[in-house]
C-alpha cells in the first residue's frame, strides 16, 4: 500500500499521528479506488480521537486554512489537488423517523462498522510503526474482486437506519457495474418505505450520480425491481409495458427508453441532455390510443411531454431555470428529426427546425439517433442514411440562410416607424407573415428584402410608408 502513499500529505500526517500519539488512517473511497485502480483528489481520514483538532494541526503544518463542521464534527482543507476530510472514529445509532445519527466517539473497529458498503469500510494506517497496512474486516477486497455491493452488519439494519443508502447502493452499481448481492437487494425491497424520511434533494442528487455513470440502465432496472422507482419517480414506472389489442402490441417504452438513455450516454456527458432521454416519451402512457385498423398510436406525446417537464422538475427539486427549458424544448422536437429523416427534406422543414432548436441543434440531433432502437437492421440502416442527409441539409441551409438563433431582420419597432403606426394587432400580424415568408423560403434572409415585403403586406392592410428604413 505504500506506493499509493507517495503524496507528502501522508507523511505529514504520519510524523504528526506519531507526535501526537494518535492513530489516523485513510478510509472509504481513496482505499478503495487505489484497488479499482480509479484517480483520487478526496480523501477521508479518520482520528481514533478528536479529527477537527488533528485536522487544524495538519492545516498549520502545511499552511493552510480549514474548514470546522462542528455539527458534523468533521474539518475539511485543501492542499494543492487534493481535498482532504478528517473525523474522528464515531459508532452511530439511529431513531426511526431520522436518518441523522445519534453519534458517540469509537474505535476503528465501530467506524468501519458503520460504513454503508464493505468496499468503503477499507481503511490504511497512517501511524509510522504501521504505515500503509490495509485493514480489511469485512473482506472489501474480495467484493472488490467479485464485483458485488455488500454491506458490513445486517442490511435491514443498514437501510433501516439511513434509507439514503439505498440509493447509494444503486449508485455504487450502476457506476461501477457492480452487483447488489441478494440479502442488500432484498432489504431494499423491504425498506423502500423508508425513502420517505430522505429528503428530495438528497434522493435527487444520487439520481443524478446514476444518470451520469456510464450505463445508467444498470441503476434504473435496480430502482424499478426493488420497487423505489415507484416511490421516487412514479411517471416513469407508467412507461413499463406492453398491452395487445386484436394481437397488436405495441414496444414497451420503460426499456425502450433505457435503450435510449444507454445510447445518449456513448455521445454526451450532458446530465440534462441524458434527462431529455428519460423524458422524451414520458407522455406515452397518456396519448396512448388503439386503432382499429391500423394499432397503437401515441400522438401528440411530445406536446403533453413537454407541458410535464416542469411538474417533474418541481417534484424532483432539479433546477427550474434554462436547464429545464432545454429538456422541454428537446422533449417538443424529438420527433421533428425523425420525421424528416423518414421523408422528402424540404428547405422549409429544416429552416424551422433550425428555427425551433437554435443553438441546441446539435443536442436534438444526438437524441434523435440515440431514439433508435429498432432490431431491425434494414431500418436502422435507412433511418442513418437518411440522418446523414437531414444533417447535410441542416448544415447547407444554415449557412446559406444564417435560421441558427434566428432574429427578425425586421423587428417591431421597425414596422411602427416604417408605417407611423402604434404597437397593436397590425405589427403583429406582419411580424408573422416576415417570419413565415423567411421560414418557406420566400423571400431571403436578409433586411432588403424583408423591407419590400412589409411595405407591401402594410399596403394589403392599407398601411402607408411614412418613415425611411
Amino acid at each position: 500500500m505504500q506506493k499509493h502513499l507517495q503524496h507528502p500529505v501522508f507523511s505529514i500526517i504520519s510524523k504528526l499521528a506519531a507526535e501526537q500519539n494518535v492513530q489516523a488512517y485513510a478510509i472509504g473511497g481513496f482505499v478503495r479506488d487505489i484497488f479499482l485502480k480509479r484517480p483520487s483528489k478526496d480523501i477521508d481520514i479518520v482520528v481514533i480521537g478528536n479529527g477537527i483538532a488533528f485536522a487544524e494541526s495538519v492545516a498549520h503544518k502545511l499552511k493552510v486554512k480549514v474548514s470546522v463542521f462542528k455539527n458534523f464534527g468533521t474539518a475539511s482543507l485543501k492542499y494543492h489537488d487534493l481535498e482532504i476530510e478528517f473525523v474522528g472514529a464515531r459508532k452511530e445509532s439511529y431513531r426511526l423517523d431520522s436518518r441523522k445519527p445519534i453519534v458517540e466517539n469509537g474505535t476503528l473497529d465501530d467506524d468501519q462498522k458503520r460504513r454503508d458498503f464493505t468496499i468503503n469500510a477499507l481503511a490504511i494506517s497512517l501511524h509510522p510503526e504501521s504505515f500503509g497496512q490495509l485493514l480489511d474486516p469485512f473482506n472489501g477486497i474480495i467484493d472488490l474482486e467479485k464485483k458485488t455491493i455488500r454491506t458490513p452488519l445486517n442490511p435491514v439494519e443498514t437501510f433501516s437506519d439511513d434509507p439514503l443508502r439505498m440509493m447509494r447502493a444503486i449508485r455504487f452499481a450502476s457506476q461501477l457495474d457492480f452487483k447488489i448481492d441478494e440479502p442488500a437487494l432484498a432489504a431494499i425491497k423491504s425498506n423502500i418505505d423508508r425513502i420517505s424520511i430522505i429528503s428530495q434533494e438528497r434522493i435527487t442528487d444520487e439520481l443524478n450520480k446514476i444518470i451520469l455513470s456510464a450505463r445508467p440502465s444498470i441503476g434504473f432496472n435496480y430502482l424499478f425491481d426493488t420497487g423505489l422507482l415507484h416511490k421516487i419517480f412514479p411517471q416513469m414506472t407508467t412507461l413499463y409495458g406492453v398491452e395487445y389489442i386484436d394481437g397488436k402490441g405495441h414496444k414497451d417504452n420503460f426499456y425502450h427508453t433505457l435503450q435510449v438513455l444507454d445510447n445518449i450516454c456513448e455521445t454526451t456527458d450532458d446530465l440534462w441532455l441524458r434527462w431529455a432521454a428519460i423524458l422524451h416519451d414520458i407522455a406515452k402512457p397518456a396519448t396512448k390510443r388503439f386503432e382499429p385498423g391500423h394499432g397503437w398510436t401515441f400522438h401528440g406525446h411530445e406536446d403533453r411531454g413537454a407541458r410535464m417537464v416542469p411538474k417533474i422538475f418541481t417534484q424532483l427539486k432539479l433546477p427550474l431555470n434554462e436547464k429545464m427549458k432545454f429538456v422541454q424544448k428537446m422533449v417538443q422536437l424529438h420527433l421533428r428529426p425523425i420525421v424528416l429523416a423518414q421523408s422528402i427534406v424540404t428547405d422549409s422543414a429544416v429552416r424551422r427546425l433550425l428555427f425551433e432548436a437554435g443553438e441546441d441543434i446539435e443536442s436534438l440531433m444526438l437524441l434523435c439517433k440515440a431514439d433508435i432502437t429498432t432490431k431491425n437492421e434494414y431500418k436502422v440502416k435507412k433511418y442513418r442514411n437518411n440522418f446523414e442527409l437531414v444533417q447535410q441539409k441542416l448544415k447547407d441551409v444554415e449557412e446559406r440562410d444564417n435560421m441558427r438563433n434566428w432574429q427578425p431582420p425586421v423587428t417591431g419597432i421597425d414596422i411602427m416607424e416604417l408605417f407611423g403606426i402604434k404597437e397593436g394587432r397590425e405589427v403583429g400580424i406582419i411580424k408573422n407573415q416576415i417570419r413565415e415568408a423567411i421560414l418557406e423560403g420566400d423571400i431571403p434572409n436578409n433586411r432588403e428584402e424583408a423591407i419590400k415585403f412589409t411595405i407591401e403586406k402594410g399596403a394589403e392592410i392599407g398601411l402607408k410608408v411614412v418613415g425611411n428604413k
